[in-house]
């Protein structure tokens, strides 16, 4: 278990300094205070003065790794811990699957655990407890997803539509037009969600809408290997990727297939993991802050107990450039490819509303 010498050095102050900032003392700046705090978390401190065990929340987790750095899951919970920190509630983490949620109706097992609340993290549209949740009186926030007219279900994101709009008027300003998208997996409202705002960014940017350039595939570097040859062969000269795992998938296919990356292709990726800075090239990338997530959804957490509702809630995200993109180099098509994993077959509804948006 961590001590206040080890937050002392992690930060490097005194040992009296960071007792002050676990105290509440008004002689340290609230940022000084604020570093002890979340570096207290994510040492793993605890203090008895800081906890009366009132209550609990759960964080349930699915589909999503979560205990190292490099996890996409660590810096959600890390925030989320950070935020709760000097509250009464306990904080515990179960991971789950669809069949524990078969074998669990979720308002008899959090009556069951004694939890106050929950806070849901890489949970699919088709599990079993999404549609429970639709009446559920339970204070829960959703990472990602959304329950609508549910007044105690709150939904924590960053704003898809504005970062994919950032990278494709960057691609833009690079002067690339045959821009490719290589979404993640079809079942997910976060795919959907990425995969409506590059339709839309295509078309308010006047640029030719091709079903075949937007395909879904997993949130996994795998995925690339099935779609970037026919991207190629169809002459994109841009590839947006629906996270930093895919973008390293389509950078190692792109060296397979005898393309550099930026100087042939140019490739974007979502998230910016601490992986992508250290990529050949290093990635340019839309950063979600996934702390500031976590953080968030504690906020929104407390707001819903207060009795306050509240629907969809979005961080800004920004755009982190690095080395993987340049100036488009304009390359011929080679043939056409009609993938059954574009959007004009997994999602032709989304499709078509983006065509009549572009008619209107």
């Amino acid at each position: 278990m961590a001590t206040i010498k080890d937050i002392a050095e992690k930060l490097g102050v005194s040992v009296s300094t960071v007792s002050k900032g676990l105290n509440g003392a008004k002689d340290i700046s609230d940022s000084l205070r604020q570093a002890v705090l979340d570096t207290a978390v994510e040492l793993g401190y605890t203090s008895k003065k800081l906890k009366t065990n009132d209550g609990a929340i759960c964080i349930f987790v699915e589909n999503m790794k979560i205990d190292s750095e490099d996890d996409f899951g660590h810096d959600i919970i890390l925030g989320f811990r950070q935020a709760a920190f000097r509250s009464s509630y306990r904080i515990e983490v179960e991971e789950i699957d669809p069949k524990f949620q078969e074998d669990h109706f979720y308002e008899s097992y959090i009556l069951e655990r004694g939890y106050i609340g929950a806070f849901l993290v890489g949970f699919a549209l088709q599990d079993p407890w999404m549609k429970q949740l639709e009446t559920t009186t339970v204070p829960t926030v959703l990472l990602d997803n959304f329950i609508p007219a549910n007044p105690h279900v709150s939904c924590v994101g960053t704003d898809s539509e504005e970062g994919i709009d950032m990278a494709i008027s960057h691609l833009i300003s690079l002067g690339h037009e045959k821009i490719a998208f290589l979404d993640g997996s079809k079942d997910s409202m976060i795919s959907d969600q990425r995969m409506r705002a590059y339709l839309r960014g295509i078309s308010q940017h006047h640029l030719p809408l091709d079903a075949s350039m937007a395909v879904y595939g997993f949130f996994v570097a795998d995925a690339a290997h099935y779609h970037v040859p026919s991207f190629l062969d169809m002459g994109a000269t841009a590839i947006l990727c629906g996270n930093d795992d895919i973008a390293k998938g389509v950078i190692a296919s792109c060296e397979e297939l005898g393309f550099s990356v930026p100087e042939d292709v140019s490739v974007i990726g979502f998230d910016d993991m601490p992986f992508a800075a250290t990529l050949n090239p290093p990635l340019t990338t839309i950063r979600q802050n996934r702390t500031e997530l976590g953080k968030c959804a504690f906020m929104i957490f407390q707001t819903l107990t207060d009795g306050v509702s509240l629907s969809k809630n979005m961080l800004r995200p920004s755009l982190t450039l690095r080395k993987s993109t340049a100036i488009a180099k304009p390359r011929v098509l080679i043939r056409r490819t009609d993938s059954k994993d574009s959007v004009l077959h997994v999602n032709p509804r989304l499709y078509e509303e983006t065509l009549k948006e572009q008619q209107t």
